[in-house]
């Protein structure tokens, strides 16, 4: 049974690729939980509009995406942390905290998996962060951890 993939399946394919599965798999799991379509002639047809109509919503987010990149280079934000005497942290620094910080910092709200730690945060001291926005739209935050 061929069928067109409605979302990304793991070992299976990406959205809208067109993939060979076996009747049962396709039939009683696939189909029913919205995760393809039989790939027929009038399938085929909606899909290359759907492909288009996607295209030019992730066009449109892609341009927000490198405004708010822009916007974020060369920034910093100052997160206060508990912290010994020695300058170790109790506990790390995670992305919630950091997404926290730059909702209340500096206004942007950007979800905690687009931000990435190059390393677990220990220590006081000055950190990069990555923020992913896009496919290939990154940003680089500067990061300040201050004693409480």
């Amino acid at each position: 049974m061929e069928v067109i993939l409605l979302n990304d399946v793991d070992n299976l394919g990406y959205k809208h690729d067109r993939v060979n599965v076996k009747n049962g798999y396709g039939r009683n799991f696939l189909i029913p939980k919205g995760l393809a379509v039989i790939a027929n002639e009038t399938n085929l047809g909606k899909l290359d509009k759907l492909i288009a109509a996607e295209e030019a919503k992730e066009a449109a987010k892609a341009a927000e995406y490198k405004s708010m990149a822009e916007s974020l280079e060369g920034k910093s934000v100052t997160i206060p942390v508990k912290a010994g005497t020695s300058g170790k942290i109790f506990g790390s620094v995670t992305n919630i905290q950091i997404a926290n910080a730059l909702k209340e910092q500096l206004g942007m709200d950007i979800e905690r998996k687009k931000i990435s730690l190059p390393e677990e945060i220990k220590t006081l001291g000055d950190y990069k962060a990555k923020i992913t926005f896009y496919k290939e739209i990154e940003a680089e935050l500067d990061l300040v951890l201050k004693q409480d």
